[in-house]
C-alpha cells in the first residue's frame, strides 16, 4: 500500500470530527500553541507557526473548556506537513499514545 493508499483509506475509515480548538504542542523543549482543525480516533490536523520535519515526535495537549472532562495529551508523529506563504505549517499528526 503507497503513502497516498493509506491517507485515502484514513480518511474512509475513521470519522473525522471537525473542532477548531487551541492546542499546545512541544518538540525539542520549545512549546508552541497553534489551532486545531479536525480529530479522529488517530490523528489530528493542526495549523501552527513551526518548523517541523516528517517524522517529529510532538507531545500535544488541548485543555477542556468544561472542568468535569480532561484535556487531551498525546504524544504524536507528524506524518505530513504543508506550508503556507506566511509561514506557518499544517501538520497532519498520528497519535501514537494517549497520556
Amino acid at each position: 500500500m503507497t503513502q497516498s493508499d493509506r491517507y485515502y483509506s484514513e480518511k474512509r475509515d475513521f470519522i473525522r470530527m471537525q473542532v477548531e480548538t487551541v492546542v499546545s504542542l512541544t518538540h525539542g523543549g520549545q512549546t508552541c500553541s497553534g489551532v486545531c482543525l479536525d480529530l479522529s480516533s488517530t490523528g489530528m490536523q493542526v495549523l501552527a507557526d513551526t518548523s517541523l520535519q516528517l517524522g517529529d515526535k510532538v507531545q500535544i495537549h488541548i485543555p477542556s473548556s468544561h472542568s468535569e472532562l480532561q484535556g487531551l495529551d498525546a504524544t504524536t508523529e507528524v506524518v505530513r506537513v504543508g506550508t503556507h506563504e506566511d509561514g506557518r505549517q499544517t501538520l497532519g499528526l498520528a497519535i501514537l499514545a494517549m497520556s
